[in-house]
Formats: C-alpha cells, structure tokens, sequence
C-alpha cells in the first residue's frame, strides 16, 4: 500500500509573528526598545520578518514578496542579504540609533528565523510576552479598564492586529472597511488608534503584512 504524505501547510503569519518575537528576544525583550525609545523598530523588524518567512518557507521571489508586504523590491534586498552574524555584533550601536537600518531588521530577523526553526524558540518569553502585553490588557478592555496597563505595550502592536484579524479573508476591499475597524477597536498603534487609522489606508489591502505596513506608514503621516 502506497502512503501519499501530503506536505503541511505553513502558516506563515503565525511562523512571522514568532520570527518577530524572538528577534525581540534577541534585542533584550520590548523593553530595550522602550528603554532606548526605539519605537520606530517596531514595524521594520515586523516586516523583514515576513520577508525571510516568505523567502525561505514559501519560495517567493523579491518582487512578490516587496508587493505582498507593501515596501519597494530593493528594501526586500537588502534586508535578505543582510549578515546576521555581523548585525549581531554591531547591534548595540545600532540600538542607539533613531531609525533602525533595513539590513538591520533583515539580520535580526535572519537570525531569529535561524533560532526558531533550530527549535529554539523561548517559549517562556513568548508567554510572558502574549500575558504581559495581550492577554492581561485585553481583560482591562473587556472590564471597562484602560487598555494601556505598562508604558511598553506600544512595541507590540503588530501583535494585537494579526490576533484582531485572525481568520479575516484577504484582500481586504474597501467594503469591509467597517469590518476591519471594528476588529481593530481599541487596539493602539503607538499613541493613535488603530481604527481611526483605517481611514487613512489605501484600499485593497493585500494581506496582513501589508495592513501592519500601512498602520505603521499612516502614523507617521499623522
């Protein structure tokens, strides 16, 4: 009898989400982000997890993945050719800059993609993370509380998005804008609201990483 083994779907959202935890953890956790007021990481090492996930585990080409993330083909580049072991070395410097450097996002999250798929994922950080910045702020909602318990849950909100957006179809069409923003209430994307932020995207959105990348795109333009 022949046995036909079906090969196993990547969830490729899930597998970023964890790329970008644990090159979180490779940074020092949200805290040294916060400490060194490095917000503007947030949503560069959220995108250049993305980019090695669809790289390595859906064998996209550098145009596909700049179109499904929404940034240009040449940051998609430079992110992928990035030296992880080289970011690694200089990262203290670079955590001491204002804006992260592309290559640097991309070492980070080659490394961290290395760690997670060696099984080397932190379980314990994750779960402190998902307690300290989901779970516990998400009851306070849900009591009438304020959703901003600790001054460091702003440097996970890609975190809450892609939880608030699960099982939502994409491309999301400006019909279902309504949709999206009641998904997203409540949610904050540093100090705007990630609802009234809908307002101010392009429509279709092509998938979640490109949602996280015009969230991140229209505060600044705010």
């Amino acid at each position: 009898m022949v046995i036909e083994v079906q090969p196993k779907e990547v969830d490729y959202d899930a597998l970023a989400l964890r790329v970008f935890l644990k090159a979180l953890e490779l940074i020092g956790g949200p805290r040294a982000l916060f400490e060194y007021r490095n917000l503007t990481w947030v949503p560069s090492l959220m995108e250049a997890a993305y980019a090695v996930v669809l790289k390595n585990e859906a064998m996209k080409t550098d145009d596909e993945i700049a179109e499904f993330i929404g940034i240009t083909k040449q940051t998609v580049r430079n992110m992928l050719s990035a030296d992880p072991e080289l970011v690694m070395a200089k990262l203290q410097g670079e955590l001491e800059s204002k804006e992260v450097k592309v290559h640097t996002a991309g070492g980070l999250a080659k490394k961290a993609y290395e760690e997670v798929k060696s099984g080397n994922d932190y379980i314990a950080f994750i779960s402190s993370v998902c307690e300290e910045y989901v779970k516990k702020p998400m009851e306070a909602v849900e009591s009438g509380q304020p959703a901003q318990t600790c001054p460091d849950i702003g440097l996970v909100w890609p975190v809450y998005v892609l939880k608030a957006i699960k099982g939502m179809d994409f491309p999301v069409e400006e019909s279902s804008k309504e949709e999206l923003k009641e998904r997203l209430k409540g949610i904050k994307v540093k100090d705007k609201q990630a609802e009234e932020l809908v307002d101010k995207i392009e429509f279709p959105i092509k998938s979640p990483a490109d949602l996280l990348h015009k969230l991140a795109n229209s505060v600044k333009e705010s």
